[in-house]
């Protein structure tokens, strides 16, 4: 008896872990259809040392091999440019300086990039990843591998359709972060500025 209930919950392990795979990928291909991608976002950072929590919104743009381009508009202005592992703040004259983040940024900023490049590799080296739904509405859930991130960052949730719409990251000290897209589409051509960020062609 013993041994039947073992071979069904490995039976239904493997299956479970097969749909989880087979949506990662396909929701994976289907972000990767578009190349270069932008979109409005509105961000809501919660930290458990300020009552209030912090509000902002502004413009990305996400080039597949090229990085991120996050363009901060209220409360303030700030333009931050996400390549690879690598953050630097640009002013209004196009000057780039290099941003330190903060602990775990790295390997989210990394993560996403992947995603939308559809990596599939890249994006489970560092997180064991959940995900469910369909393509047209999936949710994938990250949890990370390495104890050191661990120690800082709990989770990631991430919610979408034809394109991403939707990130909440949990931090360990009980910090969280939720940015819902909106107006998202092909990216067309990139201005100068835009190029020059991300070192596009």
């Amino acid at each position: 008896m013993l041994l039947i209930v073992l071979c069904c919950f490995s039976f239904t392990s493997q299956a479970q872990n097969t749909t989880s795979s087979d949506v990662l990928k396909d929701v994976l291909g289907q972000l990767s259809k578009h190349s270069a991608v932008r979109a409005a976002f509105e961000q809501q950072r919660k930290n458990p040392a300020l009552i209030e929590p912090q509000n902002s919104s502004g413009q990305l743009l996400f080039v597949t091999g090229h990085g991120m381009l996050w363009q901060t508009q209220k409360p303030y202005q700030q333009t931050l440019a996400l390549t690879g592992a690598k953050t630097v703040s640009i002013d209004a004259d196009g000057r780039m300086q290099t941003v330190r983040n903060e602990r775990g940024v790295s390997q989210i900023s990394q993560m996403l990039q992947s995603m939308l490049a559809g990596q599939i590799e890249a994006v489970t080296r560092q997180f064991n990843v959940n995900a469910s739904g369909t393509t047209g509405n999936w949710t994938l859930s990250f949890t990370p591998k390495q104890a050191r991130v661990a120690q800082v960052l709990r989770s990631i949730q991430l919610d979408g359709g034809a394109f991403l719409q939707d990130i909440r990251v949990d931090m360990q000290d009980g910090g969280q972060t939720i940015i819902h897209m909106t107006d998202t589409r092909d990216a067309g051509p990139l201005s100068e500025l835009e190029k020059h960020a991300l070192g596009s062609p």
